[in-house]
C-alpha cells in the first residue's frame, strides 16, 4: 500500500488538533480549578467565524481583522480556547484591585488570564511538537467570543491550524477593503 501525505493531511491535522485541545485541558490550572473551555472549529464553521471577522471590521476599522478573516480559510481546522470569569479569592491584587471582592464585574481574574495563557503555551508546544502551522490570533478569538462559540467565556484566543509547504500564517499582507 502507498499513502500519499496530500492524501491523508487533513485528517492527520484534525487529529493533532485534538491532541493540541487536550493539551490545553491538562495544562496546570491556579489552584486546580478548571475554568478553561477548548473547542475545534472546521469547515463551514471556520467561514462563520471569518465572516464575523469582517463584520467587526466594519464595526471598528481595525484593518488586521480583514487579513486574519482571510488568513484563517486557510486553516484545516481552529482550536479555540478561552476560559470563563470566576475569581479565585486570592485577593493577590494581580487584576489592578487590592481585592476580589472591590473587582469591578468584567474586569478578569488574573489567574483565570493566566490560566488560558498556560492552556494556548501547551496547545502551540503540541502543535510544534508535530511540525504544523499555527499561529495564535486575538482576532478570531474576539470574534468567537463575540458568538459565543465557548459558552459564557470572558476570554477566548484562536489557533489556526494548517500544514503546508509554506506557514500562511507568517509573512502575511494587509487585506484592502472591498469597494
Amino acid at each position: 500500500m502507498i499513502l500519499n501525505e496530500r492524501d491523508i493531511r487533513n485528517e492527520q491535522v484534525l487529529r493533532i488538533g485534538m491532541q493540541m485541545m487536550t493539551a490545553a485541558r491538562t495544562a496546570p490550572k491556579g489552584k486546580g480549578v478548571d475554568v478553561i473551555e477548548v473547542a475545534m472549529l472546521t469547515g463551514e464553521d471556520i467561514k462563520r467565524l471569518s465572516d464575523m471577522m469582517i463584520a467587526m471590521y466594519g464595526e471598528h476599522g481595525m484593518k488586521f481583522f480583514l487579513r486574519d478573516a482571510d488568513n484563517i480559510l486557510s486553516a484545516e481546522c481552529i482550536i479555540l480556547i478561552g476560559t470563563r470569569e470566576h475569581p479565585q479569592g486570592l485577593n493577590c491584587g494581580h487584576c489592578g484591585f487590592a481585592t476580589c471582592a472591590e473587582r469591578t464585574q468584567g474586569v478578569p481574574c488574573a489567574i483565570n488570564t493566566v490560566d488560558v495563557g498556560i492552556a494556548i503555551g501547551s496547545a502551540c508546544a503540541t502543535a510544534a511538537d508535530h511540525r504544523v502551522d499555527t499561529r495564535v490570533m486575538f482576532s478570531a478569538g474576539l470574534a468567537a467570543q463575540r458568538m459565543n462559540l465557548l459558552k459564557d467565556c470572558k476570554q477566548v484566543f484562536a489557533i489556526p491550524v494548517s500544514a503546508s509547504s509554506k506557514n500562511p500564517f507568517f509573512d502575511r499582507k494587509p487585506k484592502e477593503p472591498q469597494p
